[in-house]
């Protein structure tokens, strides 16, 4: 059973500029709650009960977020905002650990997960979760990355998670090649290599990574001897494809659809998205819509 999740926060977001100069690009909302915690709500549905959040000494606000705020519940329980209250706690169910480790140096997203090493450790799997994408899963009986962390139970071998993407846009993504076997929705395929955002008439396929791993604890000594890769950081996917050659790795292709949060426009679809069927805000939300569909 796989209990840990690692979310990489500590990247500066200049993807989200000038939004995120004061506030963490993570901590923009969606409707009523920050991007981290629908990522967050992820992991611990998928059964996930230790969060590891390496983040940076400037993105406090993040684990203030998760963490309890005495003073507030206390005057909401005086004021008799139970509801309020209610929702207040269960930011982080009981069950749920949040663990926060810092990245000293922004030197790439294979140094942030490399950072979770002593929280991890070297003997047990792992999920990754970056934080950018969110997984919407509406309509499925178990998430996504419920079903990757069960055919991990299944194979023993790391999985990559994809999604399905244009032909013409392959050129914007890390593109999976699987030796001609194209997995079906809900089914992972071994990994022959990934290709980063190649030309769409070389592309091996039209599957692109779309940011939540299960790895095996051998990633973090492949990482340690990772020497640093494309913008002089450590790439993960340079580990990754070390930890293919030496054990297998394989690719889960998702059943739902992602949206990328860390890009304006794929912000703005997840606005949508979640907004419109928010149990709360939804047929407010969608009379707007409609208003504002009529409008020239």
């Amino acid at each position: 059973m796989i209990n840990k999740a690692v979310l990489p926060v500590a990247g500066f977001g200049t993807r989200c500029l000038p939004a995120s100069k004061a506030i963490p690009k993570e901590m923009i909302t969606i409707v009523d709650r920050p991007v981290i915690q629908y990522v967050v709500e992820e992991a611990v549905a998928a059964g996930i009960r230790d969060i590891v959040l390496v983040t940076h000494g400037s993105k406090s606000a993040i684990e203030n977020h998760f963490d309890k705020h005495f003073e507030l519940e206390a005057s909401l329980e005086a004021k008799g905002k139970h509801e309020l209250l209610e929702e207040l706690r269960s930011v982080v169910p009981g069950d749920v650990n949040i663990i926060s480790v810092r990245q000293s140096e922004p030197l790439g997203l294979g140094h942030a997960v490399l950072c979770a090493r002593p929280v991890v450790g070297d003997h047990e799997p792992f999920a990754v979760l970056l934080p950018d994408v969110l997984v919407d899963c509406e309509g499925l009986e178990r998430n996504d990355l419920a079903g990757m962390l069960d055919a991990y139970e299944r194979t023993r071998r790391s999985q990559l998670m994809v999604e399905e993407v244009p032909h013409e846009l392959v050129h914007k993504y890390g593109i999976v090649d699987t030796g001609g076997e194209v997995p079906g929705p809900g089914e992972s395929r071994p990994l022959a290599g990934v290709v980063e955002k190649p030309a769409v008439e070389d592309a091996p396929s039209d599957l692109a990574v779309i940011g939540r791993y299960v790895l095996t604890g051998r990633i973090f000594p492949l990482l340690a001897e990772t020497p640093p890769g494309a913008g002089n950081e450590i790439q993960l996917t340079d580990a990754i494809e070390s930890l293919r050659q030496a054990e297998g790795v394989d690719a889960w292709r998702m059943r739902g659809r992602t949206y990328d949060c860390g890009h304006q426009l794929g912000y703005l679809e997840a606005i949508l998205a979640y907004g419109r069927r928010h149990p709360r805000y939804g047929q407010g939300f969608r009379e707007l819509l409609a208003r504002y569909a009529t409008e020239e």
